[in-house]
């Protein structure tokens, strides 16, 4: 009995990858399936821009995120010291090969260089020099591009992940207060008014945060601030969101006229955890059947609500390329594997992957 039932498991499984194959038009990518619906990306660093992962990205995306270049600390280390080659590679190999680029971040509380809030003697500078010095930041980098970048996360992850706290108690919020984020969209959108500007943050689809989301956004939008769009960073797990979760977090954005993005897409096969931890004995970080076929249910479900809003949505990005490598490898467990992703560590489409694309067109 063991047997027969083996032997018709094996062979319904069969039959479903042949289907699956007949259907797959092998010279397509991520971006053609989702030609109709919204763009496919994919964040990356220079590494990734020769050899088999690029081939990968080439084919498979049609939008690109620079992962860490541009962010502050890498990009403008010093007062009067920009570090341009990653992001102009990023930049020129997008320009090459017909890609999008989405600007990430101009302002964020994490890998802002501890020059910008301290003087020649190290003491804590005043609202109006660090807001001149954001100025100065975001005009520089965004006129740089300008023309070449449609998009940009403008602030970062702004909201506490207290509950019982509105924003982050970050320096620039203890010197400028709220203030910080007006001005940093209002520089940006005079440095490039055909930028598309978001707001960028994560676990936006859990209730209570969405709620403090939202207020800040709507805040922003009824004192006619140049925000543009809501970027969901999407570091989900098998656990969350759940359906309904998603589809409110939607809705409730776009109710404020926003376009949104999904801006930093993976699917951990653990739990989300904030803070960072030692490796725990026995935690070796196996991609089990049991989690492989959780983790199809899970991307087929969000793909399925994703292409459900496509009016709203105007763009999904990857944050990396493959199980290869992904931060989720070092965060927060440093060592613990994980496999996220739609393309597996040799550069392989995953099982996963056949769901996101094998829908009606």
């Amino acid at each position: 009995m063991r047997r027969t039932l083996l032997a018709l498991l094996i062979g319904s499984t069969l039959m479903l990858r042949i289907t699956v194959a007949q259907t797959v038009d092998t010279a397509k990518g991520l971006k053609d399936y989702y030609k109709k619906y919204f763009s496919m990306g994919v964040a990356v660093a220079p590494r990734h821009l020769a050899g088999p992962q690029a081939n990968l990205i080439i084919k498979q995306f049609s939008s690109l995120t620079p992962e860490n270049a541009m962010k502050m600390g890498p990009i403008h280390p010093r007062e009067n010291t920009y570090n341009w080659r990653d992001a102009d590679s990023i930049v020129n190999f997008a320009q090459k090969h017909g890609l999008k680029v989405r600007g990430h971040n101009l302002c964020w509380h994490e890998q802002t260089p501890n020059w910008f809030f301290k003087d020649s003697t190290g003491k804590q500078i005043t609202k109006e020099v660090l807001l001149k010095r954001l100025h100065d930041h975001i005009f520089t980098v965004m006129n740089r591009y300008k023309g070449k970048i449609y998009a940009w996360d403008v602030v970062n992850e702004a909201i506490d992940d207290n509950p019982a706290n509105f924003l982050r108690n970050s320096l620039w919020y203890q010197i400028c207060g709220e203030d910080f984020i007006v001005k940093a969209f209002e520089y940006a959108h005079e440095a490039d008014p055909k930028a598309v500007l978001f707001y960028n943050d994560y676990n936006t689809e859990r209730p209570e945060k969405m709620e403090r989301v939202y207020k800040l956004l709507k805040k922003l939008r009824d004192a006619k601030v140049p925000v543009h769009a809501v970027g969901l960073q999407a570091h989900w797990s098998l656990e969350e969101p759940s359906a309904t979760e998603l589809r409110n977090t939607i809705e409730k954005f776009a109710s404020l006229g926003l376009k949104v993005q999904i801006t930093e897409l993976d699917i951990s096969i653990y739990p989300w955890e904030k803070e960072r931890r030692a490796l725990r004995p026995g935690e070796k970080g196996e991609y089990t059947p049991e989690l492989e076929q959780r983790q199809i249910a899970k991307y087929k479900e969000v793909f399925d609500i994703m292409r459900a809003y496509k009016k709203v949505i105007t763009g999904v990005t990857f944050w990396n390329i493959s199980d290869q490598y992904t931060w989720l490898d070092e965060y927060p467990v440093r060592g613990r594997k994980n496999y996220p992703l739609l393309f597996d560590t040799n550069l392989q489409p995953k099982k996963a992957y056949y769901e996101v694309i094998n829908f009606k067109k």
